[in-house]
């Protein structure tokens, strides 16, 4: 028995030998950045709420979010995307497992009096039918299915990554949305001040100009604020209506939904004082993750393309039953069955194998670069927020200064109008030079809010990685 298949083995091991010298040499693949070069050092992590927004005290924000993130349909994309990739995965894993099938046929047929058929049969109708059960199994010598299903795996994993960074960017921008809505409201209310205060300065005026005690510069100079803060409120009015819009499309509502909407600038938020970025950020930007999963799927299928070149070993067996008559199906007599491996290897494909793993060499070396890429622009974008928030920061504490000196003049001047020492139009000066330091102020509150959001964004929201399931 050994003698009979000796031959056949070696002349096995020959033509794997000369499948394997088929396979075309490859450059070298690109290399994933070093998070050394990019700046990122180990450090104490940055902790930060999966529920971050909750830190600006809005239960209006909190039911925006809430909305969005159930009926967004980009969400909705996304985890369809999710679902295909299990899917796959699923099948992937599937393949590598035996398969079992159970068949049934029947059919009712006159055979031919020249043909194999020996009478009684020759000639006449009668019905054949077969029962079988069968089993087949690939055996994964080469590991093709494992790297199948390590590369579906991956796939799964950057779509679910991918969903939870287009969460993360939606919950972000609509907060912003609704800060930046919050300081154009508040801006509005100072605005109307103004104005009033302007009103009253030129009605005044006008009283002295008629009195002949003040000239018609004096009038020109009081009349020329008025249309710039009209201006002003009808630029904030636009720019509130859009931010409505903006808000109610995020959130899945007719676009006259959120026309009443006026938020409310909160105080109670406290910046985060975050002093660096660390190398956590590989691990909670969900991009990034995203990124580094495209590139293990496709290393992976360069895993699968090169198993190509091997033989398939599969073993396939069958038992069951087939008779011509169905009174005589299940007899013992009718009983059938077998079974036999099979070996498939490709000689010659015209270079058609050759070019699907260049390919997928290729699909490598693009998920790399697109992994740097992902890594550059996080690790830019956390810095540049963490330079913006900490420069807002220091701006308030100057404006701080500002206000205080306003806030003080103007107490002053009321003091020597109550004494009968100063002017009403000094009076309404201060109040107006108090009530644009105000507005810078609120401005800065707004903006350092809205810094601290796209913070919170860049360095992840608080996203974890699902760990795997084994």
């Amino acid at each position: 028995m050994l003698t009979h298949f000796k031959p056949l083995t070696v002349l096995a091991a020959a033509v794997l030998l000369a499948a394997c010298a088929r396979q075309p040499l490859l450059p070298d693949a690109a290399q994933p950045l070093n998070p050394s070069k990019v700046g990122l050092t180990a450090g104490k992590p940055v902790a930060v709420d999966a529920r971050w927004w909750r830190e600006f005290q809005a239960p209006q924000l909190d039911a925006l979010i809430a909305q969005a993130l159930a009926s967004s349909p980009s969400l909705l994309q996304a985890r369809a995307r999710i679902l295909r990739a299990a899917a796959a995965e699923q099948a992937a894993g599937a393949a590598a497992k035996p398969s079992v099938g159970l068949g049934f046929d029947s059919t009712r047929q006159r055979y031919t009096e020249h043909g194999l058929i020996p009478p009684p049969l020759a000639g006449a109708l009668s019905t054949s039918a077969s029962l079988q059960a069968g089993l087949s199994y690939e055996w994964d010598f080469f590991g093709r299915h494992q790297a199948e299903l390590a590369a579906a795996v991956g796939a799964s994993r950057a779509a679910e990554a991918d969903a939870a960074a287009a969460s993360l960017m939606l919950a972000g921008q609509i907060t912003r949305s609704y800060l930046a809505l919050a300081r154009i409201v508040a801006q509005g209310r100072l605005l109307e001040l103004q104005l009033a205060d302007s009103e009253q300065s030129l009605s005044l005026v006008r009283q002295r100009y008629e009195a002949g005690l003040d000239n018609s510069q004096s009038l020109r100079s009081a009349e020329s604020p008025l249309p710039e803060l009209r201006r002003q409120a009808l630029l904030l009015d636009g720019q509130a209506s859009l931010l409505r819009h903006q808000l109610a499309a995020l959130s899945v509502q007719p676009a006259e939904a959120l026309n009443d909407l006026a938020p409310v600038l909160s105080i109670a938020a406290a910046a985060n004082s975050a002093s660096g970025i660390g190398l956590d950020l590989l691990g909670r930007r969900p991009d990034v993750v995203a990124a580094r999963w495209r590139v293990e799927a496709a290393t992976q299928q360069v895993s699968v393309a090169r198993a190509q070149f091997y033989p398939n070993v599969s073993l396939s067996a069958f038992a069951g039953f087939s008779a011509i008559g169905m009174d005589r199906l299940l007899q013992s007599g009718s009983q059938q069955y077998g079974f036999g491996p099979s070996l498939r290897l490709p000689l010659f494909d015209a270079g058609q194998l050759s070019a699907q793993l260049r390919g997928s060499a290729a699909e490598v070396d693009s998920a790399v670069a697109s992994y740097n890429a992902a890594l550059l622009e996080a690790v830019r974008d956390a810095s540049d927020q963490l330079s913006s928030l900490q420069s807002l920061l220091l701006q308030q504490q100057e404006q701080g200064a500002l206000l205080a000196n306003s806030q003080a003049r103007l107490a002053l001047a009321q003091q020597r109008f109550d004494a009968g020492m100063g002017s009403r139009l000094t009076l309404l000066s201060a109040r107006q030079a108090l009530l644009l330091q105000q507005r810078a102020s609120l401005d800065l509150q707004g903006l350092t809010q809205e810094a601290q959001a796209r913070l919170m964004v860049s360095l992840g929201g608080g996203w974890q990685e699902a760990a795997p399931v084994n």
